[in-house]
């Protein structure tokens, strides 16, 4: 077999996994898989029209992101949070991303970081009357860009470590508590406080934001 065809055989295989990846995925941050659902291969790779092999990489991406996790005798199944694992997750996302407008608020060209995040609530406004998974996706892209345009690696790796939980948290108390904090106001409140240049302002908006979306889906 010729270099060539090898690499051809790699991508394809490489798409069948993201493909996989996405669907399930989407399947679980959307509730269409509960959570608790045992994850059978079988089952999966034929619903999929993929590999066990294939499947099993998507899946160890998945275990890796927090949204599978591994029972007895190692079987899979979707990732079942509590209520305090939910609460962890905020304030460790709070302590994250009331950083990074910290880091944000300082910058001289916070006017034009501003607009760019003034852009992605635009973007989540945009999607206010669509499906659940894009204005979750809209939501994350928000907060991610936030992290992002700080510049700092550590920060932006750190947050992206805790997304798979985050999509997970998301989804805790059912469709329309995670759409009540999908609010267009309260995270143009963290915009505004950046874009005023008063840092310990916008890292209180941040906690404030964070705690507030908490309660939302732990009060429940």
């Amino acid at each position: 077999m010729s270099v060539e065809s090898t690499s051809l055989l790699r991508l394809e295989k490489t798409s069948l996994r993201e493909q996989a990846l996405t669907a399930l995925r989407r399947a679980i941050t959307t509730g269409a898989l509960t959570p608790g659902t045992h994850l059978v291969e079988t089952e999966l790779s034929e619903a999929l029209q993929i590999s066990r092999g294939t499947l099993r990489e998507a899946m160890r991406q998945l275990q890796q992101e927090g949204l599978i996790s591994a029972g007895a005798r190692g079987r899979l199944s979707v990732r079942h949070l509590d209520a305090k694992e939910i609460a962890d997750i905020f304030d460790v996302r709070a302590a994250l991303e009331s950083l990074a407008a910290t880091l944000l608020a300082a910058r001289s060209d916070r006017a034009e970081t501003a607009q760019a995040l003034r852009r992605a609530v635009e973007d989540m406004d945009r999607w206010s009357a669509s499906n659940l998974e894009d204005r979750i996706e809209a939501d994350l892209r928000f907060h991610r860009t936030m992290c992002q345009l700080t510049g700092n690696e550590t920060l932006v790796h750190s947050w992206s470590s805790l997304e798979g939980s985050i999509r997970m948290s998301i989804m805790f108390a059912g469709v329309d508590r995670a759409l009540k904090n999908m609010d267009v106001h309260r995270h143009l409140a963290i915009v505004d406080a950046i874009e005023a240049g008063d840092g310990t302002a916008a890292a209180a908006t941040v906690r404030e934001h964070m705690a507030g979306a908490a309660a939302v889906l732990i009060d429940a």
